[in-house]
């Protein structure tokens, strides 16, 4: 059985590896298009848009993987920065408080000609340190929280305090959750 990847994110890749040995990465490239308002409802939205857009380029069996995560501090989304400035706020915005990290993911699949698809949502609940705005401006020119949710990387060091919940859903995919539902999807193939 065919399984595909549906992000070009490198952390994706690498957390999937303990969970499925051979993948292939066909990252969805369409727009995306928000219509929910809490978080939780936005990250399932987006990982089945992705893994839908993924999913119709191809036949026969295989499985499709989307995933999408953001962060949240309060009724505030924060996804991925427009630019540094917009990376120093969030931060800025973050520091010193917890927040919620978001990874909704969609397994898409076709077994025997019958298309399914299974979600979930990861959430877990992160304390960031004090953050100066020295440390800040060095951490922005690095250029590390340009491609992330949040504008940043729990991997960074020096940001995060402590967390209650998934370490790998703050990096971008849940894979406790991912384990859990890829089980049942084997099984349920296995079974037809």
């Amino acid at each position: 059985m065919k399984f595909i990847l549906a992000s070009a994110s490198p952390r994706r890749k690498e957390l999937l590896k303990e969970i499925v040995q051979d993948f292939v990465v066909l990252p969805a490239n369409g727009e995306e298009k928000q219509t929910a308002v809490s978080p939780k409802k936005l990250v399932k939205e987006l990982a089945e848009q992705k893994a839908n857009e993924v999913f119709l380029q191809g036949d026969g069996d295989r499985i499709v993987l989307g995933a999408d995560t953001v962060v949240a501090i309060g009724k505030k989304i924060l996804g991925k920065p427009k630019d540094e400035k917009d990376a120093f706020e969030m931060l800025k915005k973050l520091s010193c408080r917890a927040h919620y990290v978001y990874t909704g993911v969609c397994f898409r699949y076709c077994v025997n000609g019958i298309d399914k698809s299974v979600t979930g949502v990861g959430v877990t609940k992160v304390y960031f340190n004090e953050l100066s705005d020295e440390w800040i401006k060095d951490y922005v020119k690095s250029g590390s929280p340009m491609d992330k949710a949040g504008a940043y990387g729990i991997q960074d060091g020096g940001l995060v305090k402590k967390i209650k919940g998934s370490y790998s859903n703050v990096v971008g995919l849940p894979i406790e959750l991912c384990k859990k539902k890829y089980t049942k999807i084997l099984k349920e193939i296995a079974n037809d």
